[in-house]
Formats: structure tokens, C-alpha cells, sequence
């Protein structure tokens, strides 16, 4: 008897210490993974910009560890946050561009929150975590209803637009564009329903442990928050951007003096807009450090506090004049430096001992976070596609541990990047173009030194840390050679959309948004009911696996049908005006 209870009592141990088991998955910590969108290093323990005000931001660096050399892998939305939570670099996928949607590139493709769910996890998220889509199949839950695959709860936006910054023309972004609501944090929705949402989780957390995704949008355009979040910050005492230089294109080459010049920066200079805009970012700082705060206050009295790992980062940066820049796409400091918190409970199988508060000078990148929680948490690998990235572990045990490391970001075509070091940045593209700053004495990137013969050895050094045998640019067209000739039809408008017929045969359809604004697809199915496919960014384009006889729906990003289209026998290009 005495025998079979102590055999029991080993297989229990053993059943503890087998990775992928329940009793296992009980002892592994919980993981709260903050993405904040846009948001460039002006938050105060990264000393970006003097007149932002982030207590909260505060608050979590003096519990973490903080890199303040951290970069994105991607300087847009789309591919960063694919290369995140797919643990598949940029250059590795064939994913460089907003208008490249996740599953068509990687259809197949286990994200982060699926791969802990697959080992005893319960995953869950609310907000923009992935480009405009939730993609249902990687959560267990989500807000708004993961059915939808829209990650936006109701926000409230002024009904007449624009308010502050007319419209240059079809080139500008629709929401480009700022100002104070009268309205409370409540009434105004967005990420103030998202932290709620996110605050309930963690005081109600499943018995399993949890990953729980916080996606907080702004400082996202467009820049209209409560008043109080503006009142802070009175224009007439507005600061310029610290790193703004007028002359600090004259070194650059042609390559880099193109990017940057994309026609936001003296449109909103012409129309006396720029200390607005600035007072706008700062404003929208401070109120998505208000709804970090509501997250932060939560974990706080969550029974699983002491048992979270937190991390937090940016997706990518953002120009707001410097290098006469507006917006994102670059691979300039100013863009690619991104906050990057995380912070270790004792006990994590992967350090035991948890995170002493105090911050890293060496480069990581952002899309090491997959592979590093892995570690943290024991959670093993991917069998098909082992995760990519470095494990940050070592560092997060130690500062001074040997780090011999550089942080790539990738731009939009392959040949295009940008490297991180200790000491030095470059900047190459694909025509032959460079520069290298020495950022220990040059933060702001004033002086290029990559003509400087001096530097050569480093020029040199730096060139071949670069991604070595890039993917082509996965496009529709590359995706679906067939296409690049076929016929090009419009929407049809004013007639009543037929229900889609019964599956035919499959062709690819490439959708292309010409609009300045995003617009949604659906699917009227047999029955006439229409099903959500996504959204579309502005200027952008899909690839449809369809089937003849299918029908599709195009609604503007409010809703309103903007005409609809029928499969044809054979595949078609689509273009929504």
C-alpha cells in the first residue's frame, strides 16, 4: 500500500517536470503583452521628447528592464507586427509591406498566441495586435468578437473631418489629422474599452495560464483624444522636435532624401500645422499612458500578479519633421528606436530568479520577444518552423554579459535595411546608397559619416551584417503570375448584389484599393448572408482564393456598400475607386 502511494506520488513529480503536460502548463508564469502602435522614444525613461508626460511608462520601467538601444524589425505596422508574432523575419517570409496581408503570405504559419494555447495556455487579446485583423484561429478569445476579424472597438471621431489638417490631395492619409473631444475617456472608447476589457481578464484570470494581448492604438492617427489629454500641453508653448534639423538632408543620398520627402512634412508646414501636430502626439501619448496606467493598476490587484511576465513594446517610430519626415517607412533612428520593457517574476522556468528593474545599452531588436518567452516560460519550439529571433534571456539575467549582437530593420524592399549597433547605425539601400552615424556623439543622426574614409573599416563591418539572401517581395502578382494580364473590372454600384451561387471553380481574384481611406470585404454567401473577410488598407491590394460565382461585398471603413463584384469564369483584377 505504502508502495503505491509513493509510486504515485513519483509519477505526480514526473508528470510536473514533463514539458506539454497540465501539471506542467499549472506552474509555467502568465504573460501580459503590451503593443502600443506609433509610438515613437518620447517617453520619459527613454528622454525622446522633454514635454511628454507617461508616469505609467515610468512606472513599468522602474519594474523592468528597459533596452534603450531596441529597434523594430520593420519601420510599418504590417510586416513588424507579422515578423512578432510569427517569429519569421521580413527577409525570411517575403512579407515587406503594409498592403501584404499575413495569411496570404503565410497562410499556414502558427502565431504566438496559438503556440502557447497548443501548450496548455489560454490566449486571449483586444485591440490591434496584428494589421487591422485579428486572425480568429490564434485566440481562444478576444474583443471585439474575434468573428468580426476586427480588432477596433467603437471609437469616437469627430463627424465632420477634417478638423485641423486639410487634405492635400488622394496621397494623404485620411487620418492625418488632430484635435481635442468633449468627451470622457468612457464615452470616447477605442483603447479606454480596450484596457476594460483587458482589466477584467486579469482580475478574472482562467485557470489556465494566461496570454493576454493588450493592444493599445494610440499614438495611432488620427490624433483626436479627450480634452484633458490636450490641456497639458498649451500650443503656444509647444517644443519642436528635439532631433529637427532644416539641413539635415544635404548629406543623405538621393535614395534616403526620397523617402523622406513625402510631401506631409511641407503640407503641414504650409497650412502652420506643425506645433499642432506635435501638440497632438504628445497629447495622444499621454492618454495611451492613462490607459496603460488602467492595465498596470489591474495587474496590480490580479491574484496572478506575482506570477506575470509583462512585456511591453512599440511597433515602430515615428518622423514628426525630423529629417524633413512625417509619418513612418524609415530607417532612421527616429523611427526605428522603439520602447521595450520586460519584466520576469521569480520562478520562470527559463530565470528562475526573475529581472532586477534597471536597463540594457546593447541593440535587440523587438522581434526577439517570441523566441526569449519561450525560454522564460519553457514553453518548447516550433517542430515545423522553429521560432526566429534571439533569446534575450542572458541579458535579462545580467547587464554586462557579452553581447556581440547587431538589431536589423528591415524597409520595404529587399536590399533596403537598416543596423543597429552599440556605438555606430547604417543605412544601405538597394541602389548603392549609405550612411553611418555614430550615435554615441550624433543621437539624432546629424553626420554622415559613411564617405569618411576614417570610418571605413566600420562602413565595411556594418555592410556585411546585413540580411544575407533576402525573399523577393511576396506580392499578388508574384503569388498569382496568372494575373498580371487579366482583365480589370470595376464595382458595380446601384444594382442589388445576388447571393453567391454554389462553389464553382477556383481562380484568384487581386483586389486593389485606389482610395485614400481603408475599406472592408465580404462574402455573400448562398444564403444571402454576408461574411466579414477583412479589412484593406488605403492603397493597397489582396490576392481572393475564390470560386466562380462568388460574390463580394466592398464597404467603406463606416460601413457604407461602395458596390460589389461577381467572379467570373476566369480571374480578374478589381479596382475599388
Amino acid at each position: 500500500m505504502h508502495r503505491s502511494i509513493h509510486l504515485i506520488i513519483q509519477l505526480a513529480m514526473l508528470g510536473a517536470l514533463l514539458p506539454g503536460t497540465e501539471a506542467s502548463a499549472a506552474r509555467r508564469p502568465d504573460i501580459l503583452f503590451i503593443a502600443v502602435d506609433d509610438l515613437n522614444d518620447w517617453i520619459s525613461p527613454l528622454g525622446g521628447h522633454p514635454q511628454t508626460i507617461t508616469p505609467h511608462f515610468d512606472r513599468l520601467a522602474g519594474q523592468s528592464v528597459l533596452f534603450t538601444n531596441a529597434h523594430c524589425i520593420a519601420p510599418a505596422c504590417g510586416p513588424v507586427r507579422a515578423a512578432i508574432m510569427s517569429g519569421v523575419a521580413p527577409w525570411r517570409s517575403g512579407l515587406y509591406q503594409n498592403t501584404q496581408p499575413l495569411r496570404q503570405v503565410m497562410p499556414d504559419v502558427t502565431l504566438m498566441p496559438r503556440h502557447f494555447s497548443n501548450h496548455g495556455y489560454h490566449s486571449s487579446g483586444s485591440g490591434k495586435i496584428l494589421h487591422y485583423v485579428i486572425d480568429p484561429p490564434s485566440w481562444d478569445a478576444y474583443f471585439p468578437d474575434k468573428k468580426d476579424d476586427d480588432p477596433f472597438p467603437f471609437t469616437l471621431y469627430p463627424e465632420k473631418r477634417p478638423v485641423s489638417l486639410p487634405r492635400g490631395g488622394p496621397w494623404q492619409y485620411i487620418e492625418t489629422d488632430w484635435g481635442p473631444l468633449d468627451c470622457s475617456d468612457e464615452e470616447f472608447g477605442g483603447d479606454h474599452a480596450v484596457s476594460g476589457w483587458v482589466a477584467e481578464q486579469l482580475a478574472q484570470p482562467p485557470e489556465k495560464p494566461f496570454f493576454l494581448a493588450c493592444g493599445i492604438y494610440r499614438p495611432h492617427e488620427p490624433w483626436f483624444v479627450p480634452r484633458k489629454y490636450f490641456e497639458p500641453f498649451p500650443i503656444d508653448e509647444i517644443q519642436l522636435p528635439p532631433g529637427y534639423r532644416a539641413d539635415d538632408l544635404d548629406d543623405v543620398p538621393p535614395a534616403g532624401r526620397k523617402l523622406a520627402r513625402n510631401r506631409y512634412f511641407p503640407h503641414i508646414l504650409w497650412h502652420g500645422e506643425w506645433r499642432a501636430g506635435v501638440q497632438g502626439y504628445l497629447a495622444s501619448i499621454h492618454f495611451a499612458d492613462a490607459m496603460l496606467g488602467r492595465v498596470l493598476d489591474a495587474l496590480e490587484k490580479s491574484p496572478r500578479r506575482d506570477s506575470t511576465i509583462v512585456v511591453l513594446w512599440g511597433d515602430h517610430g515615428w518622423h514628426l519633421g525630423e529629417k524633413e519626415h512625417w509619418q513612418k517607412f524609415t530607417g532612421w533612428r527616429a523611427c526605428t528606436r522603439v520602447p521595450f520593457l520586460i519584466a520576469v517574476p521569480p520562478g520562470c522556468p527559463g530565470l528562475p530568479e526573475g529581472t532586477r528593474p534597471g536597463r540594457r545599452d546593447q541593440p535587440v531588436s523587438t522581434f526577439d520577444t517570441f523566441r526569449t518567452l519561450l525560454t522564460l516560460t519553457g514553453v518548447p519550439d516550433r517542430e515545423d518552423l522553429p521560432v526566429g529571433g534571439r533569446d534575450l534571456t542572458p541579458l535579462l539575467a545580467d547587464p554586462d554579459t557579452d553581447w556581440p549582437h547587431v538589431a536589423i530593420t528591415q524597409l520595404d524592399h529587399p536590399g533596403d535595411f537598416a543596423v543597429s549597433g552599440k556605438d555606430f547605425r547604417y543605412i544601405h539601400y538597394r541602389n548603392g546608397g549609405e550612411e553611418l552615424y555614430d550615435i554615441r556623439n550624433d543621437p539624432y543622426e546629424h553626420v554622415n559619416l559613411a564617405g569618411d574614409a576614417a570610418h571605413a573599416a566600420t562602413l565595411d563591418r556594418m555592410r556585411q551584417l546585413g540580411p544575407q539572401d533576402p525573399e523577393p517581395l511576396n506580392t499578388p502578382e508574384a503569388l498569382a503570375p496568372e494575373l498580371a494580364k487579366a482583365p480589370r473590372i470595376r464595382l458595380t454600384r446601384d444594382v442589388e448584389a445576388p447571393p453567391s451561387v454554389a462553389e464553382g471553380a477556383a481562380v484568384p481574384v487581386i483586389v486593389r484599393n485606389m482610395k485614400s481611406e481603408p475599406v472592408r470585404l465580404l462574402w455573400l454567401d448562398p444564403d444571402g448572408s454576408r461574411e466579414p473577410r477583412g479589412e484593406m488598407a488605403k492603397a493597397s491590394q489582396r490576392l481572393l482564393r475564390t470560386h466562380v460565382g462568388a460574390t463580394w461585398l466592398v464597404e467603406s471603413a463606416e460601413g457604407k456598400l461602395l458596390g460589389h463584384f461577381v467572379v467570373p469564369p476566369k480571374g480578374v483584377q478589381v479596382k475599388v475607386e
